[in-house]
């Protein structure tokens, strides 16, 4: 499957579009029909947690997707590029996600990347010096057809 890029103005309302935007192409790419909630959500999730970083860092700046399959696996990445809290590499797993907080308090942050961890398949992030970056993934089991 050919990588699809999503780009949009770091605004809640963009967050709903993105969400319907990840479906399709989850849908298209082989995910299960029982999964597409689960990819709904977390898409939904890390978006907004993008937005709402971007909002108080950097408005002008757009949120980021990646989204590609392959090896039997549909992926989602949402870039931002707010910078993290370690320059040295940040948030090395979800566990020790709770150092980092996006500026929102330790318990939202903590809340929504239990959320997401909870809802995909596989997930990774990643915070830099040049943003984070929520790598999600779920199982594709049909042929791709983007």
């Amino acid at each position: 499957m050919a990588t699809v890029e999503l780009s949009f103005s770091a605004l809640p309302v963009h967050v709903r579009t993105a969400r319907l935007i990840v479906t399709a192409v989850a849908r298209r790419s082989g995910v299960a029909e029982t999964l597409l909630d689960e990819v709904r959500l977390a898409v939904g999730e890390a978006c907004s947690r993008a937005v709402e970083a971007h909002r108080r860092h950097c408005p002008d700046e757009p949120v980021r997707l990646e989204l590609s399959g392959a090896d039997g696996r549909f992926e989602v990445t949402v870039n931002d590029t707010v910078p993290g809290d370690d320059a040295a590499g940040g948030i090395p797993s979800i566990e020790d996600a709770e150092e980092y907080e996006y500026g929102l308090g330790e318990a939202t942050a903590e809340l929504g990347l239990a959320v997401i961890a909870g809802l995909a398949d596989d997930v990774e992030i990643e915070a830099t010096p040049k943003g984070v970056q929520i790598r999600m993934s779920w199982p594709a089991e049909a042929e791709a057809t983007i």
